[in-house]
């Protein structure tokens, strides 16, 4: 199976675990939802989409059978996740640099 569409659905800038939230595509079939990127023990990795079992404990909704396939994944995610978060600091030090507009004169 191959990767064909990675989106960062959503990045956080705080100083929690979760760094963002990713939708994999794979041969254009399938697409898994809600995988994450997590930063804990000084390294980035991949959490699968999970949901909560009446005891608490939670359990993977879709996950890799193969350590293989779960790396390729996982660098797919991170690249991603990496360029991102570049383009969103590129972003927003173009926003600080950026003139201020004149006002408009009201006449």
């Amino acid at each position: 199976m191959q990767i064909t569409d990675l989106k960062i659905r959503k990045l956080f800038n705080d100083d929690s675990p979760m760094k963002a939230v990713v939708s994999v595509t794979f041969d254009d079939q399938l697409v898994v939802h809600d995988i994450k990127v997590i930063y804990a023990r000084e390294k980035y990795f991949i959490v699968m989409p999970s949901r909560k079992n009446a005891d608490g404990s939670y359990r993977d909704v879709a996950h890799p059978i193969t350590p293989e396939f779960r790396t390729g994944i996982e660098q797919a995610v991170l690249a991603a996740y990496h360029l991102a978060v570049e383009k969103a600091k590129e972003e927003a030090e173009a926003e600080t640099e950026k003139p201020a507009e004149p006002e408009a004169s009201a006449e």
